[in-house]
């Protein structure tokens, strides 16, 4: 009679201690989600400052001679697959903005953007300095004037393509300028707006 009060006893035991430890881990979390790391206010403004700055300062120092001289395809080939990263750098930012995910997609678009910009007018200062494909180029700020002037589509007419690998040129970077840059800026602006709207919704 003692032994199955004792069995029964140990059995209610078993089961509390059961239950008590199926409570504890249905309340406690399976697994604490991974927190993103994100750039500290200061940093992003800092890279949002100083990036720009020394990508412009790269462009009006670096020696772009292996663009000049025309044997040297290596260099072009070189300027393309640099355009190629660029644009899936921009793609991959664009998409990033677009679904709202937290990160600092404004800051990849901004340098990349720029980026792009001075590849463009490296490849018209090589081209008008040592090939002849331009009338009004003479300085690498002519050439990024120019590349301005084109992205902006507005045409002064002061400088202008003569050749038809400079004309190529600009076409693409029409086409480069309305895919990636704009589809960047314009997914952005989408993003600023969309969080602005829920601030105020709260």
């Amino acid at each position: 009679m003692s032994d199955s009060g004792d069995q029964s006893g140990a059995e209610n035991r078993s089961g509390a201690d059961d239950g008590h430890s199926a409570d504890d881990r249905a309340a406690r979390p399976s697994r604490l989600p991974r927190r993103r790391r994100h750039l500290p206010r200061p940093i992003g403004i800092a890279l949002a400052v100083l990036g720009p700055l020394a990508l412009t300062a790269a462009y009006f120092t670096l020696p772009f001679g292996f663009l000049v001289n025309g044997e040297h395809l290596a260099g072009w080939f070189l300027l393309g697959g640099l355009l190629t990263l660029l644009a899936l750098g921009m793609l991959a930012t664009t998409v990033r903005a677009m679904s709202d995910r937290p990160g600092h997609p404004g800051l990849g678009i901004l340098l990349l953007s720029w980026a792009s910009i001075l590849t463009f007018s490296a490849v018209y200062w090589a081209l008008a300095i040592g090939h002849g494909q331009f009338a009004g180029i003479q300085t690498r700020l002519d050439a990024l004037y120019f590349t301005g002037v084109t992205m902006s589509t507005v045409g002064y007419g002061d400088i202008h393509p003569t050749g038809q690998a400079a004309r190529a040129i600009v076409l693409l970077q029409l086409v480069y300028t309305f895919s990636f840059v704009a589809g960047g800026i314009t997914a952005l602006g989408t993003r600023v707006r969309g969080r602005l709207s829920r601030r105020m919704a709260r």
